[in-house]
């Protein structure tokens, strides 16, 4: 079974730690923007330095820069029968480009996954995560920032996706395998069942 599935939630809504697992169940590549930029700044290159500057001061990389990626990363062998997006899109400029990308070939994304959480349970478990990882550049001020920018600039993308009837919205909150199980909950009602 092919099938394309994008995972939404605010910051540290628990995205990539549900997306390895659920891209595991389907047997598809988990592709994360956020993943693909560290490696990039991890290892210096150009574009790692300009997502690095950008990142640094808490905005969004640009979607000329993530389109390219994306576009790359699609065209892999890996995402042939298909991939679950975790950051991509962002925007709704960033939907018209994968929309017009996918139906090129034919296809299109399937079924965006929404985590619904609560913003200051989120806030907490973030400044939890940057003391124990010790990512000094996530201070509270910054994680409100990064919120705030969620609720701006991605979460009109749900409403693209709830009206072309692809949305599957999951109570986020909770332990890992709870979240997890409601995910697969979810999509099972949608008729998205991952091959024993």
């Amino acid at each position: 079974m092919t099938i394309r599935m994008l995972i939404v939630g605010a910051p540290g809504a628990g995205k990539g730690t549900q997306a390895g697992a659920l891209a595991a169940a389907f047997d598809v590549p988990a592709i994360s923007t956020g993943d693909i930029f560290r490696a990039n700044i991890k290892n210096g290159t150009e574009l790692g330095k300009k997502v690095q500057a950008i990142t640094e001061q808490g905005q969004l990389v640009p979607d000329s820069l993530t389109n390219e990626l994306i576009q790359d990363r699609l065209g892999q062998a890996d995402a042939a029968n298909g991939f679950l997006l975790d950051g991509y899109p962002r925007t709704a400029g960033q939907v018209d480009f994968l929309t017009e990308l996918l139906a090129s070939e034919g296809a299109k994304l399937d079924v965006v996954i929404e985590l619904v959480t609560d913003e200051d349970a989120v806030v907490t478990r973030l400044l939890k995560r940057a003391q124990e990882q010790g990512r000094v550049d996530d201070t509270e001020e910054v994680i409100r920032h990064r919120q705030h920018v969620y609720r701006e600039q991605t979460a009109p993308i749900l409403d693209i996706y709830a009206a072309r009837d692809a949305l599957v919205k999951v109570d986020g909150m909770g332990t890992v395998e709870e979240v997890a199980q409601r995910i697969l909950d979810g999509l099972a009602a949608a008729g998205f069942v991952p091959a024993a």
